[in-house]
């Protein structure tokens, strides 16, 4: 027996930009699959998605699903390993408290850590081995895991089994960094969204992308990034692959999930899935080929100029309507120092091209990226004012903040604890001007919208009202008050 666990979800009091978000495991419903398929006895725990609404505070965040002895209770005293999915950098103190409550009531159990390394909200675990080490962990899994984490279910020798850390004899064996990617995706198994209780997170309202329809699958089209932007994670780990899925493996997907669930809204998770724009127009066309009734949407910010007008025919022709870009700065000297490769005036025709398709937009900042200006902050706002003209239906500014494995982790200081790291990092010194700089462009952002397209604005309020979201910005007004008003009622059920 082995034991899956999903830890809690957490969002940051007074919070709006990244945290509480229920993202789906998708790689851990990839590992739950795989094992499935080798007829691997597991049981999955999901402690977000099995009571969502049970929500208690940790210090200043709400931390939502089953609390850590509701977790430790489901735990079969058969397990021979707990495997704990290390989701997002925000939940890192409910991972550790999670590893060492295992720890303390199965000291003989093996606990397995295997990483995230689809999102850039994770972060290497690579990096944050000791503190996962010292909370009670005794093998560390760094890349995909699916295959690995077979291997050494099945008693493996971990000394061959490439990628992994782990302890023995009061030290630390650390393996090859090799082989630690899977080369064929198209070889897994579809995630096993039917072990999860999917019921709760469609009840929820709310989701990654903008939420339209009562359900919804997360769905990963492709794997990694190749670009090594130095704010993001991905570069550590991901090594700068990217690995794509077939079209007719992506569509085969889609039309299971229809088939299993009746689902055909899809928000696709990828770091960047229109690396190859001609992939794209393949899954278009199989989709329409197929005559699927979908709508897919790219919740995580793409790398737009890596697509070009018929392609975005393609895709909005096939279903695509809500696309996320991340511009990153208007300051091409920040984009530089970033080693982020971006085209603003590419980018404003894209948007424009999108926006006759019906397909809604968002362009994604960070701000206060190392030795930024004010005159840099002030390219971006006026880049900013440049896409709302082009038609983009919503921005996001993050603040920057130095995940563990990033280039700018050992270059912010100030924090105290991982679960601190999120884009609102309020432990910064610039932060109060960051802050106020950030809410000073939001609300440029709607006069400008109010401006030079007033129909999109005055939506707003009916989608809010309706549940039938259009953008995030709708969404995460609804998600940041639904939480603030279960959060005043002690474990709600």
């Amino acid at each position: 027996m082995i034991t899956l666990i999903n830890p809690n979800i957490v969002m940051q009091k007074d919070d709006l930009f990244g945290t509480g978000i229920p993202y789906m495991p998708v790689e851990l419903a990839y590992v739950a699959a795989t094992l499935r398929a080798k007829n691997i006895e597991f049981k999955l725990i999901d402690s977000f998605g099995l009571n969502p609404k049970q929500i208690t505070r940790l210090d200043s965040q709400f931390v939502q699903g089953l609390t850590t002895d509701q977790i430790l209770a489901q735990i079969p005293s058969s397990s021979k390993y707990i495997v704990v999915y290390c989701g997002l950098v925000v939940t890192f103190r409910v991972i550790t408290q999670i590893i060492s409550a295992v720890k303390e009531k199965f000291p003989n159990i093996p606990v397995i850590c295997i990483e995230n390394t689809q999102q850039v909200t994770s972060f290497s675990i690579k990096e944050a081995s000791p503190k996962l080490f010292k909370a009670g962990a005794d093998i560390i899994m760094i890349g995909d895991p699916e295959a690995r984490i077979v291997d050494v279910v099945s008693g493996k020798d971990l000394k061959k089994i490439k990628g992994l850390m782990f302890k023995k004899n009061n030290k630390i064996v650390k393996t090859e960094l090799s082989d630690i990617f899977i080369k064929e995706v198209d070889d897994l198994p579809f995630p096993a969204w039917d072990l999860f209780p999917l019921k709760n997170y469609w009840k929820l309202g709310y989701a990654h992308a903008p939420l339209k329809s009562k359900k919804y699958i997360s769905i990963l089209t492709s794997r990694g990034c190749p670009f090594g932007c130095h704010f993001c994670v991905i570069p550590a780990t991901n090594i700068r692959r990217w690995t794509p899925r077939s079209a007719k493996n992506v569509v085969d997907e889609m039309e299971h999930w229809i088939k299993t669930f009746g689902v055909h809204e899809f928000h696709v998770e990828d770091l960047n899935p229109t690396v190859k724009k001609e992939r794209m127009v393949e899954i278009s066309k199989e989709i329409l080929e197929r005559k699927l009734k979908v709508s897919f949407k790219f919740g995580a910010g793409t790398k737009i100029e890596t697509m070009d007008e018929e392609t975005i025919d393609w895709m909005a022709k096939a279903g695509l309507t809500y696309l996320s870009c991340s511009p990153e700065s208007g300051s091409p000297r920040i984009l530089k120092a970033m080693d982020k490769p971006f085209s603003h005036q590419l980018a404003l025709q894209l948007i424009k091209r999108l926006n006759k398709d019906k397909v809604t937009t968002q362009a994604c900042f960070v701000l206060g990226y190392l030795n930024e200006t004010d005159d840099d902050r002030k390219l971006t706002q006026n880049y900013v004012k440049e896409l709302t003209k082009a038609g983009v239906d919503e921005i996001a500014l993050f603040i920057m903040t130095p995940i563990p494995g990033t280039y700018t982790f050992d270059k912010v200081e100030g924090y105290d604890d991982y679960s601190q790291l999120t884009f609102s990092p309020k432990w910064r010194k610039e932060y109060k001007k960051l802050s106020s700089f950030r809410i000073h462009t939001y609300m440029k952002f709607l006069l400008w919208k109010l401006r030079y397209h007033p129909i999109k604005l005055f939506k707003q309020p009916i989608s809010f009202l309706t549940g039938r979201f259009n953008t995030k910005m709708e969404m995460t007004a609804f998600r940041w008050l639904k939480i603030n008003i279960l959060s005043r009622i002690p474990f709600i059920g």
